[in-house]
Protein backbone atom coordinates (compact mmCIF):
# COMPACT_ATOMS: atom_id res chain seq x y z
CA UNK A 1 0.00 0.00 0.00
CA UNK A 2 1.20 3.52 -0.73
CA UNK A 3 0.80 6.45 1.66
CA UNK A 4 0.69 10.04 0.47
CA UNK A 5 3.19 12.32 2.14
CA UNK A 6 0.91 15.35 1.84
CA UNK A 7 -0.55 16.78 5.03
CA UNK A 8 -4.06 15.46 5.74
CA UNK A 9 -3.78 12.41 3.51
CA UNK A 10 -4.33 9.16 5.42
CA UNK A 11 -2.68 5.81 4.90
CA UNK A 12 -4.89 3.72 2.65
CA UNK A 13 -6.26 0.71 4.52
CA UNK A 14 -5.90 -2.86 3.33
CA UNK A 15 -9.09 -4.10 1.72
CA UNK A 16 -10.61 -7.45 2.65
CA UNK A 17 -13.67 -9.60 2.21
CA UNK A 18 -16.08 -9.58 5.15
CA UNK A 19 -17.53 -13.04 5.79
CA UNK A 20 -19.12 -14.12 9.06
CA UNK A 21 -17.73 -11.00 10.81
CA UNK A 22 -14.14 -11.79 9.76
CA UNK A 23 -12.03 -9.68 7.38
CA UNK A 24 -10.19 -11.86 4.87
CA UNK A 25 -7.25 -10.13 3.17
CA UNK A 26 -5.07 -13.00 1.89
CA UNK A 27 -6.65 -13.29 -1.56
CA UNK A 28 -5.32 -12.70 -5.05
CA UNK A 29 -5.76 -9.22 -6.48
CA UNK A 30 -8.74 -8.66 -8.75
CA UNK A 31 -7.81 -5.09 -9.68
CA UNK A 32 -5.87 -2.04 -8.49
CA UNK A 33 -7.39 0.95 -6.72
CA UNK A 34 -6.37 4.19 -8.42
CA UNK A 35 -6.24 7.68 -6.95
CA UNK A 36 -8.04 9.75 -9.63
CA UNK A 37 -6.28 12.94 -8.54
CA UNK A 38 -2.79 11.78 -9.49
CA UNK A 39 -3.28 8.31 -11.04
CA UNK A 40 -1.18 6.64 -8.33
CA UNK A 41 -2.05 3.17 -7.08
CA UNK A 42 -3.50 3.08 -3.58
CA UNK A 43 -3.90 -0.64 -3.15
CA UNK A 44 -5.62 -3.73 -4.51
CA UNK A 45 -9.11 -5.19 -4.46
CA UNK A 46 -9.10 -8.87 -3.39
CA UNK A 47 -10.98 -11.43 -5.46
CA UNK A 48 -13.43 -13.73 -3.71
CA UNK A 49 -13.05 -17.38 -4.62
CA UNK A 50 -16.03 -19.62 -5.36
CA UNK A 51 -15.62 -21.02 -1.85
CA UNK A 52 -15.66 -17.50 -0.39
CA UNK A 53 -18.98 -16.81 -2.09
CA UNK A 54 -20.41 -20.09 -0.79
CA UNK A 55 -19.22 -19.16 2.70
CA UNK A 56 -20.73 -15.69 2.46
CA UNK A 57 -24.09 -17.14 1.41
CA UNK A 58 -24.00 -19.71 4.20
CA UNK A 59 -23.10 -17.01 6.72
CA UNK A 60 -25.98 -14.85 5.48
CA UNK A 61 -28.39 -17.77 5.88
CA UNK A 62 -27.27 -18.33 9.47
CA UNK A 63 -27.21 -14.61 10.16
CA UNK A 64 -30.76 -14.25 8.91
CA UNK A 65 -32.01 -16.92 11.32
CA UNK A 66 -30.44 -15.03 14.20
CA UNK A 67 -31.21 -11.49 13.14
CA UNK A 68 -34.81 -12.01 12.02
CA UNK A 69 -35.56 -13.44 15.48
CA UNK A 70 -33.96 -10.45 17.21
CA UNK A 71 -36.61 -8.17 18.77
CA UNK A 72 -37.22 -4.96 16.80
CA UNK A 73 -36.21 -2.80 19.76
CA UNK A 74 -32.78 -4.48 19.85
CA UNK A 75 -32.35 -4.06 16.11
CA UNK A 76 -33.23 -0.39 16.52
CA UNK A 77 -30.70 0.07 19.30
CA UNK A 78 -27.94 -1.48 17.21
CA UNK A 79 -28.64 0.82 14.27
CA UNK A 80 -28.45 3.79 16.62
CA UNK A 81 -25.12 2.59 18.01
CA UNK A 82 -23.77 2.17 14.47
CA UNK A 83 -24.88 5.71 13.62
CA UNK A 84 -23.07 7.05 16.67
CA UNK A 85 -19.87 5.21 15.73
CA UNK A 86 -20.16 6.42 12.14
CA UNK A 87 -20.37 10.03 13.28
CA UNK A 88 -17.40 9.53 15.64
CA UNK A 89 -15.33 8.25 12.71
CA UNK A 90 -16.49 10.66 10.04
CA UNK A 91 -13.11 12.43 9.87
CA UNK A 92 -11.20 9.20 9.20
CA UNK A 93 -13.77 7.77 6.80
CA UNK A 94 -14.18 10.99 4.82
CA UNK A 95 -10.40 11.35 4.42
CA UNK A 96 -10.10 7.86 2.91
CA UNK A 97 -13.19 8.59 0.82
CA UNK A 98 -11.48 11.70 -0.61
CA UNK A 99 -8.27 9.76 -1.21
CA UNK A 100 -9.90 7.08 -3.34
CA UNK A 101 -12.46 9.27 -5.13
CA UNK A 102 -10.83 12.71 -5.21
CA UNK A 103 -13.99 14.40 -3.99
CA UNK A 104 -13.44 17.51 -1.81
CA UNK A 105 -13.33 16.85 1.91
CA UNK A 106 -16.30 19.09 2.67
CA UNK A 107 -18.43 16.90 0.38
CA UNK A 108 -17.22 13.55 1.71
CA UNK A 109 -17.82 14.71 5.28
CA UNK A 110 -21.33 15.75 4.28
CA UNK A 111 -22.01 12.36 2.71
CA UNK A 112 -20.86 10.50 5.82
CA UNK A 113 -23.09 12.69 7.96
CA UNK A 114 -26.00 12.15 5.56
CA UNK A 115 -25.44 8.40 5.67
CA UNK A 116 -25.84 8.41 9.44
CA UNK A 117 -29.29 9.96 9.05
CA UNK A 118 -30.48 6.88 7.14
CA UNK A 119 -29.56 4.77 10.16
CA UNK A 120 -31.36 7.24 12.44
CA UNK A 121 -34.50 7.07 10.33
CA UNK A 122 -34.65 3.30 9.89
CA UNK A 123 -33.92 2.73 13.59
CA UNK A 124 -37.23 4.45 14.30
CA UNK A 125 -39.12 3.33 11.21
CA UNK A 126 -38.65 -0.39 11.96
CA UNK A 127 -40.64 0.12 15.16
CA UNK A 128 -43.59 1.21 13.00
CA UNK A 129 -43.77 -1.87 10.76
CA UNK A 130 -47.26 -2.50 12.07
CA UNK A 131 -49.63 -5.29 11.18
CA UNK A 132 -53.41 -5.09 11.31
CA UNK A 133 -56.55 -7.07 12.07
CA UNK A 134 -59.04 -7.63 9.23
CA UNK A 135 -62.65 -8.13 10.33
CA UNK A 136 -64.13 -11.42 9.15
CA UNK A 137 -67.00 -13.79 9.92
CA UNK A 138 -67.85 -14.13 13.58
CA UNK A 139 -65.67 -17.23 14.06
CA UNK A 140 -62.66 -16.07 12.03
CA UNK A 141 -60.05 -13.37 12.68
CA UNK A 142 -57.48 -12.44 10.05
CA UNK A 143 -54.13 -10.98 11.09
CA UNK A 144 -51.86 -9.22 8.61
CA UNK A 145 -48.20 -9.25 9.62
CA UNK A 146 -44.99 -7.94 8.06
CA UNK A 147 -41.94 -10.21 7.97
CA UNK A 148 -38.38 -9.81 6.62
CA UNK A 149 -38.06 -11.10 3.06
CA UNK A 150 -34.82 -12.99 3.75
CA UNK A 151 -31.12 -12.63 2.87
CA UNK A 152 -30.50 -9.79 0.42
CA UNK A 153 -27.94 -9.43 -2.37
CA UNK A 154 -26.95 -5.76 -2.63
CA UNK A 155 -24.84 -4.00 -5.25
CA UNK A 156 -23.63 -0.43 -4.76
CA UNK A 157 -21.78 2.15 -6.93
CA UNK A 158 -18.53 4.08 -6.67
CA UNK A 159 -19.97 7.58 -6.72
CA UNK A 160 -21.70 7.40 -3.32
CA UNK A 161 -19.77 4.60 -1.56
CA UNK A 162 -21.12 5.39 1.90
CA UNK A 163 -24.66 6.70 1.41
CA UNK A 164 -25.74 4.03 -1.11
CA UNK A 165 -24.61 1.16 1.15
CA UNK A 166 -26.16 3.04 4.07
CA UNK A 167 -29.59 3.17 2.42
CA UNK A 168 -29.54 -0.54 1.66
CA UNK A 169 -27.83 -1.97 4.73
CA UNK A 170 -29.80 0.23 7.10
CA UNK A 171 -33.22 -0.64 5.68
CA UNK A 172 -32.44 -4.33 5.21
CA UNK A 173 -31.12 -4.72 8.75
CA UNK A 174 -34.03 -2.74 10.15
CA UNK A 175 -36.44 -5.15 8.48
CA UNK A 176 -34.59 -8.15 9.95
CA UNK A 177 -32.75 -9.24 6.79
CA UNK A 178 -29.13 -10.28 6.37
CA UNK A 179 -27.02 -8.88 3.51
CA UNK A 180 -24.34 -10.00 1.09
CA UNK A 181 -23.01 -6.84 -0.56
CA UNK A 182 -20.81 -6.30 -3.61
CA UNK A 183 -19.52 -2.70 -3.44
CA UNK A 184 -17.77 -0.90 -6.29
CA UNK A 185 -14.14 -1.79 -6.95
CA UNK A 186 -13.14 1.89 -7.40
CA UNK A 187 -14.00 2.98 -3.84
CA UNK A 188 -13.91 -0.11 -1.62
CA UNK A 189 -12.32 1.29 1.53
CA UNK A 190 -15.10 3.81 2.20
CA UNK A 191 -17.69 1.04 2.20
CA UNK A 192 -15.54 -1.31 4.30
CA UNK A 193 -14.95 1.36 6.94
CA UNK A 194 -18.70 1.98 7.01
CA UNK A 195 -19.37 -1.75 7.48
CA UNK A 196 -16.93 -1.90 10.39
CA UNK A 197 -19.19 0.49 12.29
CA UNK A 198 -21.87 -2.21 12.39
CA UNK A 199 -19.46 -4.86 13.60
CA UNK A 200 -18.26 -2.58 16.37
CA UNK A 201 -21.87 -1.84 17.27
CA UNK A 202 -22.35 -5.56 17.99
CA UNK A 203 -23.95 -6.91 14.82
CA UNK A 204 -24.23 -10.73 15.07
CA UNK A 205 -22.08 -12.95 12.88
CA UNK A 206 -23.12 -13.37 9.26
CA UNK A 207 -25.71 -10.58 9.17
CA UNK A 208 -23.52 -8.34 6.96
CA UNK A 209 -21.08 -9.78 4.43
CA UNK A 210 -18.97 -7.99 1.78
CA UNK A 211 -17.36 -9.57 -1.28
CA UNK A 212 -15.25 -8.26 -4.15
CA UNK A 213 -14.22 -9.63 -7.52
CA UNK A 214 -15.58 -10.09 -11.01
CA UNK A 215 -19.01 -8.38 -11.02
CA UNK A 216 -20.57 -10.73 -13.58
CA UNK A 217 -19.47 -13.88 -11.76
CA UNK A 218 -20.47 -12.55 -8.34
CA UNK A 219 -23.90 -11.33 -9.46
CA UNK A 220 -24.61 -14.63 -11.22
CA UNK A 221 -23.65 -16.62 -8.12
CA UNK A 222 -25.45 -14.47 -5.58
CA UNK A 223 -28.66 -13.73 -7.45
CA UNK A 224 -29.20 -17.33 -8.57
CA UNK A 225 -28.50 -18.75 -5.11
CA UNK A 226 -31.60 -20.10 -3.34
CA UNK A 227 -30.30 -18.43 -0.17
CA UNK A 228 -30.89 -14.95 -1.61
CA UNK A 229 -34.51 -13.83 -1.51
CA UNK A 230 -34.20 -10.24 -2.76
CA UNK A 231 -31.87 -8.23 -5.00
CA UNK A 232 -31.14 -4.50 -4.80
CA UNK A 233 -28.90 -2.29 -6.90
CA UNK A 234 -27.96 1.35 -7.23
CA UNK A 235 -26.31 1.55 -10.62
CA UNK A 236 -26.68 1.74 -14.37
CA UNK A 237 -29.69 0.75 -16.47
CA UNK A 238 -27.77 -2.02 -18.20
CA UNK A 239 -26.67 -3.68 -14.97
CA UNK A 240 -30.11 -3.18 -13.43
CA UNK A 241 -31.85 -4.92 -16.31
CA UNK A 242 -29.36 -7.79 -16.19
CA UNK A 243 -29.83 -8.36 -12.45
CA UNK A 244 -33.59 -8.09 -12.80
CA UNK A 245 -33.57 -10.81 -15.45
CA UNK A 246 -31.48 -13.05 -13.19
CA UNK A 247 -33.81 -12.40 -10.26
CA UNK A 248 -36.89 -13.11 -12.37
CA UNK A 249 -35.74 -16.70 -12.88
CA UNK A 250 -36.20 -17.23 -9.16
CA UNK A 251 -39.23 -14.93 -8.84
CA UNK A 252 -37.24 -12.76 -6.46
CA UNK A 253 -38.29 -9.16 -5.79
CA UNK A 254 -35.92 -6.40 -6.81
CA UNK A 255 -35.28 -2.86 -5.66
CA UNK A 256 -33.55 -0.96 -8.45
CA UNK A 257 -32.38 2.66 -8.26
CA UNK A 258 -31.00 3.25 -11.75
CA UNK A 259 -29.79 6.12 -13.89
CA UNK A 260 -31.60 9.23 -15.04
CA UNK A 261 -31.04 12.31 -17.18
CA UNK A 262 -32.61 15.07 -15.10
CA UNK A 263 -34.29 17.94 -16.97
CA UNK A 264 -34.27 21.46 -15.56
CA UNK A 265 -37.23 23.55 -16.75
CA UNK A 266 -36.80 27.32 -16.40
CA UNK A 267 -39.78 29.60 -17.01
CA UNK A 268 -39.61 33.19 -18.27
CA UNK A 269 -40.89 34.77 -15.03
CA UNK A 270 -37.82 33.99 -12.89
CA UNK A 271 -34.45 35.55 -12.03
CA UNK A 272 -32.42 33.76 -14.71
CA UNK A 273 -29.07 35.08 -13.48
CA UNK A 274 -29.58 33.76 -9.95
CA UNK A 275 -30.76 30.39 -11.21
CA UNK A 276 -27.64 30.22 -13.39
CA UNK A 277 -25.48 30.53 -10.29
CA UNK A 278 -27.53 27.92 -8.43
CA UNK A 279 -27.34 25.61 -11.44
CA UNK A 280 -23.55 25.76 -11.43
CA UNK A 281 -23.39 24.75 -7.77
CA UNK A 282 -25.76 21.83 -8.33
CA UNK A 283 -24.45 20.61 -11.66
CA UNK A 284 -20.77 20.46 -10.76
CA UNK A 285 -21.14 19.04 -7.27
CA UNK A 286 -19.48 15.61 -7.22
CA UNK A 287 -18.22 16.46 -10.74
CA UNK A 288 -21.78 15.83 -11.95
CA UNK A 289 -21.24 12.14 -11.18
CA UNK A 290 -24.51 11.47 -9.39
CA UNK A 291 -27.78 10.04 -10.65
CA UNK A 292 -29.97 13.07 -9.91
CA UNK A 293 -27.51 15.58 -11.34
CA UNK A 294 -29.27 18.27 -13.43
CA UNK A 295 -28.31 17.58 -17.04
CA UNK A 296 -30.73 19.01 -19.64
CA UNK A 297 -31.45 22.71 -19.13
CA UNK A 298 -34.64 23.67 -20.98
CA UNK A 299 -34.90 27.45 -20.73
CA UNK A 300 -37.61 29.75 -22.00
CA UNK A 301 -36.24 31.71 -24.93
CA UNK A 302 -37.03 35.06 -23.30
CA UNK A 303 -34.51 34.45 -20.48
CA UNK A 304 -32.25 31.91 -22.20
CA UNK A 305 -29.26 34.14 -22.99
CA UNK A 306 -29.19 35.65 -19.50
CA UNK A 307 -29.30 32.20 -17.94
CA UNK A 308 -26.54 30.75 -20.13
CA UNK A 309 -24.27 33.73 -19.53
CA UNK A 310 -24.70 33.48 -15.76
CA UNK A 311 -24.36 29.67 -15.75
CA UNK A 312 -21.17 29.77 -17.83
CA UNK A 313 -19.61 32.57 -15.78
CA UNK A 314 -20.26 30.66 -12.55
CA UNK A 315 -18.84 27.47 -14.08
CA UNK A 316 -15.64 29.28 -15.07
CA UNK A 317 -15.14 30.47 -11.49
CA UNK A 318 -15.23 26.96 -10.00
CA UNK A 319 -11.96 25.86 -8.42
CA UNK A 320 -11.00 22.40 -9.68
CA UNK A 321 -8.30 20.30 -8.02
CA UNK A 322 -7.32 17.68 -5.47
CA UNK A 323 -10.02 17.23 -2.84
CA UNK A 324 -7.56 17.77 0.03
CA UNK A 325 -6.66 21.29 -1.10
CA UNK A 326 -8.51 24.19 0.58
CA UNK A 327 -10.97 26.05 -1.62
CA UNK A 328 -11.47 23.23 -4.13
CA UNK A 329 -15.11 22.79 -5.13
CA UNK A 330 -14.78 20.12 -7.83
CA UNK A 331 -12.40 17.18 -7.84
CA UNK A 332 -11.45 14.75 -10.61
CA UNK A 333 -13.62 12.34 -12.50
CA UNK A 334 -13.36 8.77 -11.25
CA UNK A 335 -11.29 7.33 -14.11
CA UNK A 336 -10.13 7.87 -17.67
CA UNK A 337 -13.15 6.09 -19.17
CA UNK A 338 -15.55 8.66 -17.76
CA UNK A 339 -13.36 11.52 -18.93
CA UNK A 340 -13.20 10.07 -22.44
CA UNK A 341 -16.99 9.63 -22.44
CA UNK A 342 -17.53 13.32 -21.61
CA UNK A 343 -15.05 14.35 -24.28
CA UNK A 344 -16.95 12.27 -26.84
CA UNK A 345 -20.29 13.87 -25.92
CA UNK A 346 -18.81 17.37 -26.18
CA UNK A 347 -17.26 16.64 -29.58
CA UNK A 348 -20.54 15.22 -30.87
CA UNK A 349 -22.64 18.17 -29.68
CA UNK A 350 -20.24 20.79 -31.07
CA UNK A 351 -20.14 18.98 -34.41
CA UNK A 352 -23.94 19.32 -34.55
CA UNK A 353 -23.94 23.05 -33.87
CA UNK A 354 -23.63 23.46 -30.10
CA UNK A 355 -21.18 25.98 -28.68
CA UNK A 356 -19.07 25.67 -25.55
CA UNK A 357 -20.07 28.60 -23.33
CA UNK A 358 -17.54 27.31 -20.80
CA UNK A 359 -15.09 24.44 -20.56
CA UNK A 360 -14.97 21.53 -22.95
CA UNK A 361 -11.48 20.14 -22.31
CA UNK A 362 -9.30 18.20 -19.90
CA UNK A 363 -7.29 20.09 -17.27
CA UNK A 364 -3.61 19.19 -17.13
CA UNK A 365 -2.12 15.81 -17.99
CA UNK A 366 -2.15 14.01 -14.65
CA UNK A 367 -5.31 13.10 -12.80
CA UNK A 368 -8.75 12.99 -14.36
CA UNK A 369 -9.66 16.65 -14.12
CA UNK A 370 -12.08 18.13 -16.64
CA UNK A 371 -13.30 21.68 -17.06
CA UNK A 372 -16.84 22.49 -15.82
CA UNK A 373 -18.56 22.54 -19.19
CA UNK A 374 -21.69 24.39 -20.26
CA UNK A 375 -22.86 23.74 -23.82
CA UNK A 376 -25.32 26.21 -25.34
CA UNK A 377 -27.72 25.79 -28.26
CA UNK A 378 -27.53 22.01 -28.09
CA UNK A 379 -29.68 20.40 -30.80
CA UNK A 380 -32.14 17.72 -29.73
CA UNK A 381 -30.39 15.08 -31.84
CA UNK A 382 -27.07 15.50 -30.01
CA UNK A 383 -26.10 12.40 -28.04
CA UNK A 384 -25.89 14.33 -24.78
CA UNK A 385 -29.64 14.95 -25.01
CA UNK A 386 -30.36 11.22 -24.77
CA UNK A 387 -27.27 9.82 -23.01
CA UNK A 388 -26.78 10.59 -19.32
CA UNK A 389 -23.43 12.44 -19.18
CA UNK A 390 -22.62 11.49 -15.57
CA UNK A 391 -19.93 14.15 -15.51
CA UNK A 392 -19.27 17.91 -15.54
CA UNK A 393 -21.30 18.57 -18.67
CA UNK A 394 -24.53 20.61 -18.90
CA UNK A 395 -26.60 20.85 -22.09
CA UNK A 396 -28.69 24.00 -22.60
CA UNK A 397 -31.29 24.77 -25.22
CA UNK A 398 -34.04 27.39 -25.57
CA UNK A 399 -37.72 26.45 -25.64
CA UNK A 400 -40.68 28.52 -26.78
CA UNK A 401 -43.07 27.29 -24.09
CA UNK A 402 -43.38 25.15 -20.98
CA UNK A 403 -45.32 22.65 -23.08
CA UNK A 404 -42.27 22.18 -25.29
CA UNK A 405 -40.06 21.82 -22.21
CA UNK A 406 -42.38 19.16 -20.83
CA UNK A 407 -42.35 17.26 -24.11
CA UNK A 408 -38.54 17.19 -24.20
CA UNK A 409 -38.37 16.24 -20.51
CA UNK A 410 -40.61 13.19 -20.93
CA UNK A 411 -39.32 11.92 -24.27
CA UNK A 412 -36.63 9.66 -22.80
CA UNK A 413 -37.24 6.15 -21.38
CA UNK A 414 -35.74 7.22 -18.03
CA UNK A 415 -37.26 9.36 -15.30
CA UNK A 416 -35.48 9.70 -11.97
CA UNK A 417 -35.46 13.40 -11.04
CA UNK A 418 -36.52 16.75 -12.48
CA UNK A 419 -36.18 20.39 -11.49
CA UNK A 420 -38.29 23.40 -12.38
CA UNK A 421 -38.14 27.13 -11.73
CA UNK A 422 -41.31 29.16 -12.11
CA UNK A 423 -43.33 31.71 -10.15
CA UNK A 424 -46.61 30.53 -11.64
CA UNK A 425 -48.63 28.29 -9.34
CA UNK A 426 -50.52 26.93 -12.32
CA UNK A 427 -47.31 26.03 -14.16
CA UNK A 428 -45.77 24.44 -11.08
CA UNK A 429 -48.85 22.35 -10.34
CA UNK A 430 -49.22 21.22 -13.94
CA UNK A 431 -45.60 20.30 -14.53
CA UNK A 432 -45.21 18.61 -11.14
CA UNK A 433 -48.03 16.25 -12.08
CA UNK A 434 -47.03 15.71 -15.70
CA UNK A 435 -43.29 15.12 -15.31
CA UNK A 436 -42.62 11.38 -15.51
CA UNK A 437 -40.03 11.19 -12.75
CA UNK A 438 -39.73 9.93 -9.20
CA UNK A 439 -38.91 13.29 -7.61
CA UNK A 440 -39.55 16.89 -8.61
CA UNK A 441 -37.82 19.90 -7.04
CA UNK A 442 -39.49 23.27 -7.45
CA UNK A 443 -37.40 26.45 -7.27
CA UNK A 444 -34.41 24.66 -5.74
CA UNK A 445 -31.95 21.85 -6.43
CA UNK A 446 -32.38 19.02 -3.96
CA UNK A 447 -33.20 15.32 -3.74
CA UNK A 448 -35.10 13.21 -1.19
CA UNK A 449 -33.29 12.45 2.06
CA UNK A 450 -34.01 9.88 4.74
CA UNK A 451 -37.61 10.92 5.35
CA UNK A 452 -39.01 10.76 1.80
CA UNK A 453 -39.18 7.98 -0.81
CA UNK A 454 -36.62 7.99 -3.61
CA UNK A 455 -36.72 6.08 -6.89
CA UNK A 456 -37.56 6.36 -10.54
CA UNK A 457 -40.26 6.09 -13.18
CA UNK A 458 -39.99 3.97 -16.32
CA UNK A 459 -36.51 2.51 -16.81
CA UNK A 460 -35.03 4.46 -13.92
CA UNK A 461 -35.93 1.78 -11.44
CA UNK A 462 -38.34 -0.35 -9.46
CA UNK A 463 -39.33 0.36 -5.87
CA UNK A 464 -38.44 3.13 -3.43
CA UNK A 465 -35.77 3.80 -0.83
CA UNK A 466 -36.26 6.14 2.12
CA UNK A 467 -39.33 7.40 3.90
CA UNK A 468 -41.99 5.03 5.16
CA UNK A 469 -41.18 2.79 2.20
CA UNK A 470 -37.57 2.17 3.28
CA UNK A 471 -38.14 -0.78 5.60
CA UNK A 472 -41.26 -1.98 3.78
CA UNK A 473 -39.21 -2.67 0.65
CA UNK A 474 -37.40 -5.45 2.52
CA UNK A 475 -40.50 -7.07 3.99
CA UNK A 476 -43.26 -9.39 2.83
CA UNK A 477 -46.89 -9.36 3.89
CA UNK A 478 -48.47 -12.45 5.39
CA UNK A 479 -52.15 -13.00 6.22
CA UNK A 480 -52.95 -15.41 9.06
CA UNK A 481 -56.56 -16.57 9.51
CA UNK A 482 -57.56 -17.73 13.01
CA UNK A 483 -60.63 -19.77 13.72
CA UNK A 484 -61.79 -18.47 17.09
CA UNK A 485 -63.18 -21.72 18.49
CA UNK A 486 -61.92 -25.04 19.73
CA UNK A 487 -61.41 -27.80 17.17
Amino acid sequence: MSESSAVGRPAYPKIGLLIDNQWITDRNAYCEIENPSDESILGIVPEATAKDLDNALAAAARGFETWSATPPVERSQLLKRAATILRERKTQISAVFTLEQGRPLHETIAEVERSATFLDWDAEQLLRAYGRIVPGPSSIQQSVVREPVGPVAAFTPWNVPVSAPSRKISAALAAGCSVVMKPADETPASTCMFAQCFLDAGLPKGVLNIVFGDPAAISEKLVRSPVIRMVTLTGSLGVGKHLTRLAADGMKPVLMELGGHAPVIIDQDVNAEEIGRLASEAKFRLVGQYCTAPSRFLVHKNVYERFVESFAAAAKSIVVGDGFKPGVYMGPMIHRRRMDAIDSLVTDAVSRGARAASGGARIGNRGYFYEPTVLADVPRDARVMSEEPFGPLAACLPVSSMAEALEISNELPVGLAAYMFSNSIETVNHLSRQLQVGSVSVNLFTSPGNDAPFGGYKESGIGREGGAESVESYMVTKTIAHRLMRV
